[in-house]
């Protein structure tokens, strides 16, 4: 065992053609094993790319009182300026204090369960009970509340601003401590005492007691209740099945309040990978949560690189490039696609070139008609 605790050999920078040699000074060889097409990249890879990876596991926590949370957003990764992701996690009772943002909101329980609340524009209630899969998608300017259940909760948020920070929000308790507390008596027609030991700042994430069943928390709404459901199961959602693995997506054409971010779930099963494709619509920001993985991104201009990829790690792929995603490990890999668009949108290379003229792709990249003859007209989606 040497000093960085591995048991083997250490992983050195040299290509199998004898390129490269050994790194003898100082290094992590523990991030090197994580990063291993770094360490010794493809010969396909060329020119400069930004970084298109960040780990949840490099920024630091938030703890509170009642749960957690972190985040990777442009500041971590300055490249992915379309969307900003928040991993937060709640203790049984644990609050999200009700709050607002600028941006959309859009999330998936992790691990556990949770109780959603909401009050739209037109002053009609929302009361939900999320689980392992499920989503919630708030828009703009919509109040709304998250709380942990009887095992407690970790979700994924996602926000349609790259330069959003969660810590950042608008939240009930500050406007009360930021009001005179006469204005706020006056706005409820209540004495001044009632405010005597409201929060003078934030609370953000708070403990509370674990809540009752959601029929003993109803509250009588007589606007009715909202025309569109902010939540949705996806896990109940029938999968596209593909050789080498699934595919759920889910945009505004079946989770129709998600206007502003669309994404795909992905199970990438060993030995499989995404296929070879890119987005016409917008940038790509992806979350693993679970397995090894590794893609390449092509850039214009022949520029190409490689980046390795584990659970709680963030990927991005500026808009219109091409990439894929291979499993790397032994078992599946879970990764979310995720877009600030309505709608889920891409272009799979197979597809594109099986709907061309046959002679011109066998011109254009110098193969025979075996290649075109074994060319699929439907995406593929994940190959094997």
């Amino acid at each position: 065992m040497n000093q960085d605790g591995w048991k083997g050999p250490i992983p050195q920078p040299i290509r199998k053609d004898g390129a490269g040699w050994w790194d003898l000074g100082p290094r992590d060889v523990m991030r090197d094993l994580e990063n291993p097409d770094m360490l010794v990249s493809p010969a396909t890879d060329a020119g400069m790319l930004p970084n298109l990876k960040f780990s949840f596991s490099d920024t630091n926590m938030q703890l509170n009182h009642g749960g957690w949370s972190r985040e990777v957003t442009v500041r971590q990764l300055p490249v992915a300026t379309t969307l900003a992701g928040v991993n937060m996690a709640l203790t049984p009772g644990g609050v999200r204090e009700l709050h607002w943002h600028q941006q959309a909101e859009w999330a998936i329980v992790l691990v556990g369960s949770a109780r959603v609340t909401a009050v739209d524009q037109n002053g009609r209630n929302f009361i939900a009970d999320v689980g392992v899969g499920d989503l919630w998608y708030f828009p703009p300017g919509i109040p709304h509340s998250i709380q942990g259940l009887a095992e407690g909760c970790e979700f994924l948020l996602v926000f349609d601003d790259g330069n959003f920070s969660d810590l950042h929000t608008l939240s009930l308790s500050d406007w009360f401590a930021h009001t005179p507390t006469e204005v706020v008596a006056s706005n409820f027609g209540v004495p001044e005492q009632a405010f005597a030991q409201h929060p003078k700042g934030q609370r953000y994430i708070f403990q509370a007691p674990v809540p009752g069943p959601l029929e003993c928390q109803a509250v009588e709404d007589p606007n009715g209740t909202v025309p569109l459901s902010f939540t949705h199961k996806l896990l109940a959602q029938e999968p596209i099945i593909a050789p080498g693995g699934t595919v759920r997506i889910v945009d505004s054409s079946n989770f129709p309040i998600s206007t502003r971010i669309a994404a795909s779930l992905l199970e990438i099963k060993p030995g499989a990978m995404r296929e070879m494709h890119w987005h016409p619509n917008n940038d790509e920001w992806q979350y693993y949560i679970s397995g090894k993985g590794r893609m390449t991104v092509l850039a214009p201009e022949g520029t190409a690189r490689t980046f390795d990829y584990r659970a709680g790690d963030v990927g991005y792929v500026p808009f219109a490039f091409g990439h894929y995603i291979q499993n790397t490990g032994d078992q599946s890999l879970w990764v979310l696609e995720m877009f600030r668009s309505d709608r889920f949108e891409d272009v799979s290379l197979n597809q594109w070139l099986a709907l061309t003229p046959h002679d011109l792709v066998q011109n254009n990249l110098h193969v025979g008609s075996d290649f075109t003859n074994a060319l699929h007209k439907a995406k593929r989606f994940i190959v094997k």
